[in-house]
């Protein structure tokens, strides 16, 4: 990972949070304008849903510089998302996702350097998410 990439990612996720629950709506209304049938994945409220996902991406932006104790996370994590259905394609719509929010979210901060690192973080989280859900299956 570049060196700057954690220090970026981190502060602009500082003004992420700000924006509260809006951020989680924002992103389930984009995921599920790309791939509608996404939805049938989700089987609690998305209020609830949407608190998880900002809890998890704030737990790993701020262990993004401290990747000993982020991988195992994520691996867990990627084992549990494969036991809900989620497929390998579906990190790249839920990437696409992300990057629309945040776009959206920070506006005119959300600068191609800032675009670069959370491409680049997300690209992390998605391929050891990814292992973690090979791992977990049956062999």
């Amino acid at each position: 990972m570049n060196p700057s990439t954690p220090a970026l990612v981190q502060a602009s996720f500082a003004q992420v949070q700000t924006l509260g629950p809006q951020v989680a709506t924002l992103f389930y209304a984009r995921l599920f304008e790309i791939d509608p049938d996404l939805r049938r994945l989700f089987k609690s409220d998305l209020g609830d849903q949407g608190q998880r996902l900002l809890a998890m991406l704030g737990q790993a932006v701020a262990l993004l510089d401290r990747p000993e104790r982020l991988l195992p996370v994520l691996r867990q994590l990627g084992a549990r998302h494969q036991g809900y259905g989620v497929q390998a394609s579906h990190y790249t719509t839920v990437g696409q996702a992300l990057l629309d929010t945040l776009a959206a979210g920070l506006g005119p901060a959300f600068t191609p350097a800032l675009r670069a690192a959370w491409t680049e973080v997300y690209g992390v989280v998605a391929q050891t998410m990814q292992a973690g859900a090979r791992e977990a299956l049956p062999a």
